[in-house]
């Protein structure tokens, strides 16, 4: 079995990155190391994300993040009213339906759901 499980992201600032990644798409912090200046954040399923600061992150986008949720469209409403700005609303996209926004240090992050990827994503 292969299982990716952990990526690391180079961020600017690594408090202001993780404060976003839980603050907005709901992930735990696992562990912090504020000496190495990283934090550890993870979704509901065990996977890892070390946000990593660095003095020169490499150019953006470095990769393209994907979060399933229960709704993008939910998540975008509640989103959006908390002044989150969105580079896509959802929509169909070439990848299926779902939305796109930023996080701080503009890596861009993809939001999708089973249930709208089959009505609306074909």
């Amino acid at each position: 079995m292969v299982k990716l499980d952990h990526l690391t992201l180079f961020v600017r600032d690594y408090q202001a990155a993780r404060d976003w990644y839980v603050d907005n798409l709901g992930l735990s912090t696992e562990f912090e190391t504020p000496e190495q200046f990283v934090a550890a954040v993870q979704d509901s399923e065990g996977f890892t994300l070390f946000l990593e600061q660095s003095s020169s992150p490499p150019p953006s986008p470095a990769c393209l993040l994907y979060f399933q949720v229960d709704s993008v469209d939910e998540t975008y409403e509640r989103l959006r009213q908390q002044g989150v700005a969105f580079r896509i609303a959802p929509c169909r996209q070439f990848w299926g339906y779902g939305a796109e926004l930023a996080d701080p240090d503009g890596h861009r992050v993809r939001l999708w759901d089973a249930a709208s990827m089959q009505t609306k994503g074909e």
